[in-house]
Formats: structure tokens, C-alpha cells, sequence
């Protein structure tokens, strides 16, 4: 009998790495397929680099069921365990509250009616970096947060927004995005969670960006 356990309990681990595995492998098809990620273009970041791929930001949140679709999927590969404890999604504007928004109201829809609804708040990021408003720090305190956005790039975002959540007495649970561009450099200090990993190739500085210097235009959109 212990013996079948295992085996059953191993059969159970590989079957929702699978269905994890499936799951990005859609995730990624639908951003492809909806324009949401740009892989050929010559792009201008606005922070000094540039590179041949985008997240386009504006194009996943263009149609409402693109990013519920992508949130139901990014909270099926999040342990139960962690949506349990949730109290609070936040994320970094726009995007990320977007997501974080979109997030909070699925997650009640999966709990009990008994559950404490789940609750929203807002970074605002003047000149790139992060701010918390009073009203929102008031509701983290004494809190689980969860915090999301729609790429993680450097990770300094989300290292800026979990320091704010600290400093409001709230506790970070976990990060997570839809898509980790696999160059982050900064740490929040908690789990890191993707629904795609898409590697970025090599951004340049865009006074040694060889598309530039082969004369190819900026992509623009």
C-alpha cells in the first residue's frame, strides 16, 4: 500500500507539471498570436537599450479576455497554498495593477463565499520609481500580499514595491508575472512565478545598437 502511495503521489506531481508545461506553452502561443509579444522588431525600451523583443503592454490589455484568460492561467500555476493566504494583490501601474486587479477579483471567484474578499491596491510609478498612497499602505498593514505585473525585466520593480509593502507593515508572499524576461538583477526576497519564461536575447545601448547602425528603422506602433 505505501508503495502505491508513492507511486500515485508521483504520478499526481508529474501530471500537473504537465498540465503546467501545457498551459505556458498556450500562454505563449496566445501573446505570439495576439501581437502582445514582438520578437523581430527593432525596438526602443526609453531607458537608453535597445533589442529585438517587446512585451507590448498595450496590446495584451486591448482586449479584456486576452488578460483574463492569461490571469486564470498565471493563478493555475500558482501553489494553492499561496492563493489561499492572499489577502491583497497589488502591482506596479499600469500594467501590473491591471493584472493585480484582474488577479484579485479571480481569486474570490475560486473561493469559498465565506473567504475574505480578496482586496486591490496600486504603486504608482512617477519617474519610474515606486509610491504607495497613504490610503492604500493603511490597507496593507497587518496583511498578505501578492505582488504581480506583466513582464519582469531587471526586477527592481518588484524589489521597490515589496520594500513599500514592508514599510506599510504589510507581509510579501510572493511575486508574479506573465511573462520573466530571465534577467532580473534585483531580488524581492520572496518566490518568483512566471506563466512564461522567455529568455531575452541581448539588448544594446542604443549608441552601439548595430540595427541602428545598419540603418533599420525603430519599430513603431
Amino acid at each position: 500500500m505505501k508503495v502505491a502511495s508513492k507511486v500515485e503521489g508521483a504520478s499526481t506531481v508529474e501530471g500537473a507539471m504537465n498540465r503546467h508545461d501545457e498551459l505556458r506553452r498556450q500562454a505563449l502561443k496566445t501573446m505570439h498570436d495576439a501581437g502582445v509579444l514582438m520578437r523581430q522588431g527593432h525596438f526602443d525600451y526609453g531607458n537608453g537599450f535597445h533589442g529585438r523583443v517587446y512585451l507590448n503592454p498595450h496590446q495584451l490589455f486591448r482586449y479584456p479576455s486576452t488578460i483574463w484568460r492569461l490571469a486564470q492561467d498565471l493563478l493555475d500555476v500558482l501553489p494553492g497554498e499561496l492563493l489561499e493566504r492572499t489577502e491583497v494583490v497589488a502591482g506596479p501601474a499600469t500594467g501590473g495593477a491591471l493584472l493585480a486587479h484582474t488577479l484579485a477579483g479571480l481569486l474570490d471567484g475560486r473561493r469559498a463565499l465565506t473567504h475574505q474578499p480578496c482586496s486591490f491596491a496600486p504603486f504608482t510609478m512617477p519617474d519610474g520609481n515606486a509610491t504607495l498612497k497613504s490610503f492604500y499602505a493603511e490597507q496593507m498593514r497587518g496583511k498578505r500580499v501578492l505582488l504581480a505585473d506583466d513582464v519582469r525585466n531587471t526586477g527592481k520593480t518588484f524589489e521597490q514595491c515589496a520594500a513599500l509593502v514592508r514599510q506599510a507593515g504589510g507581509t510579501v508572499l510572493a511575486t508574479a508575472e506573465i511573462c520573466d524576461r530571465m534577467e532580473a538583477v534585483a531580488d524581492a526576497g520572496v518566490p518568483n512565478y512566471a506563466l512564461v519564461e522567455y529568455p531575452a536575447p541581448e539588448n544594446f545601448a542604443a549608441a552601439e545598437c548595430p540595427m541602428c547602425k545598419a540603418g533599420e528603422a525603430v519599430t513603431s506602433f
